[in-house]
């Protein structure tokens, strides 16, 4: 029973800390894929020219 919510306590501080980083990421203004731009057909929609 103990074991269960350690377990259940660890995967929800993992879920906490990288749903933390993906906000503060996307308020910097990161791009979420990690990957060049250049080719990406989806560009558009991350990267919005003026």
């Amino acid at each position: 029973m103990i074991a269960t919510i350690i377990v259940v306590f660890v995967l929800a501080l993992i879920v906490t800390g990288a749903v933390y980083s993906i906000v503060k990421d996307k308020k910097a203004g990161k791009s979420s894929c990690g990957c060049s731009c250049g080719n990406c057909p989806n560009a558009k929609y991350c990267h919005h020219t003026k």
